[in-house]
């Protein structure tokens, strides 16, 4: 029995006709091809990346928006705003006048002074005219010629000087004219220095000089004060001389050194508001008005934006399912990688669009792996022809052996082109067991008809 069991066996191996032969790589001239086998190492996958495959783009429309342009970008540009924004000026620079030379206060044309004199005595007789003046309270104006003409005393020069140079000179013309020199002299009324104010102010006036200095802070005060809207932007204008100085109304509010500015006789002073808010409101008003009529306009424009953005938006997602749709169909071209042998799946391996795939990547993602027990891991094969039409016979093999998995790492660098061929072996216990079972069906079909007959 055992030598018909062997004779049998012998019998069916060669009698079926039928025995498993697994694929595998063989180097050197075939029918197919000059083969060539090169290892994948660091060294060589440089070389295989090296070729000229640029990814297939996604077509423009995958990146475009259907939203509002920036500046310089593309897409829809919205209208423009209603309101338009108003600047307002600068700072005003700081131009401070010089100093007044100090000195006592000096008669001039137009004013009028008192004389005063004792009641009793001869002297009262002498000066009649000079008491009756006196008495109604009525002075003498200086004259253009810058006398005063005192009765019984004749005309007086005292323009130009100080009270107590008048009082001299009148005293010596008394003596001049026997007339008891016994007198005061005072100046009731200040005509000949005065300084204009006007502009932004409570009330423009004329403010008088008289024997105390005259500061801006007070010129300012005696014509009502400052009236702008915002101190920020009104500046107060000196003219003197021909030139023209300002200083910012807030500085001279803020900073003393500013306040004290002593007036001279002939200043001119104006008080400009840069951005008066109060003639402002008008404007604004008109513009706010304007700007309503804007916004409705406007407000139309966005919903047509709208609109047109709805439209653009559709039809960019239209045009991205037909793109699906195309694939689906294998209308659109396609970057193709062909995976078979001991894998989980064996299938066709589209390529990505605008990215570069690795070996890992269809490895363990499109073919499921490498199975265990079947999948031999030292025999990783990628195939891919050559590009010469010159060389089309050429076939490299690029070989990985996994064994060490450290050697995973190059299968994540190792960049596949169009039309490779990932290629994995079987493993030889899956080779053995394989020709078992194709043999096992004939065997037990001979050595049952020969006990039966």
């Amino acid at each position: 029995m055992k030598y018909l069991l062997i004779a049998l066996m012998t019998t069916s191996l060669t009698g079926c006709g039928v025995v498993y032969n697994s694929s595998s790589v063989s180097p050197g001239i075939t029918e197919e091809g000059k083969v060539r086998v090169l290892p994948i190492t660091a060294e060589t996958v440089m070389v295989a990346n090296k070729g000229p495959y640029q990814p297939k783009a996604l077509p423009a429309y995958f990146s475009q928006t259907a939203g509002v342009r920036s500046s310089g970008g593309g897409g829809i540009a919205p209208p423009p705003t209603a309101f338009d924004r108003v600047s307002r000026p600068a700072d005003m620079e700081t131009r401070l006048p010089p100093a007044v030379a100090p000195g006592n206060y000096r008669i001039g044309v137009g004013d009028v002074v008192l004389l005063a004199t004792p009641k009793s005595g001869s002297t009262v007789e002498q000066l009649t005219g000079i008491l009756a003046a006196q008495s109604s309270r009525q002075g003498y104006t200086v004259q253009d010629d810058g006398t005063i003409s005192v009765p019984n005393v004749g005309r007086v020069q005292i323009a130009g000087q100080t009270v107590e140079d008048a009082e001299a000179t009148l005293f010596q013309r008394f003596l001049d004219q026997q007339i008891d020199p016994t007198f005061s002299l005072e100046i009731a009324e200040f005509h000949s220095k005065k300084v204009t104010i006007g502009g932004a102010v409570g009330a423009p006036a004329v403010v008088p000089i008289t024997l105390s200095p005259l500061y801006l802070d007070e010129a300012l005060a005696a014509a009502g004060g400052a009236t702008a809207a915002d101190i920020d932007y009104a500046t107060v204008r000196l003219y003197r001389d021909g030139t023209l100085y300002q200083i910012p109304l807030k500085d001279l509010y803020n900073r003393r050194g500013a306040q004290r500015i002593q007036l001279a006789a002939g200043d001119s002073i104006f008080v400009d508001s840069e951005y008066e808010l109060d003639k402002a409101a008008a404007y604004f008003e008109e513009q706010i008005k304007l700007a309503t009529f804007k916004q409705a306009a406007r407000q139309a424009e966005l919903t047509a934006l709208s609109t047109e953005v709805d439209i653009r938006r559709a039809a960019l997602e239209e045009a991205r399912s037909n793109f699906d749709a195309r694939l689906k169909l294998g209308a659109e071209a396609r970057d193709y990688v062909y995976i078979t042998g001991e894998v989980g799946k064996q299938q066709r391996f589209a390529l990505p669009y605008d990215q570069k795939a690795n070996l890992a990547d269809a490895l363990y993602d499109a073919a499921g792996g490498i199975p265990a027990k079947t999948g031999s891991p030292k025999e990783i094969y990628v195939l891919r022809g050559s590009d010469n039409p010159l060389e089309f016979a050429s076939i490299t093999a690029w070989h990985l052996d996994v064994r060490n998995a450290a050697a995973l790492i190059l299968a994540t660098r190792f960049e596949l082109h169009p039309n490779d061929v990932i290629f994995v072996a079987a493993h030889p216990v899956t080779h053995w067991s394989n020709v078992v079972n194709s043999i096992t069906p004939s065997l037990i079909s001979t050595t049952v008809g020969a006990v039966t007959d």
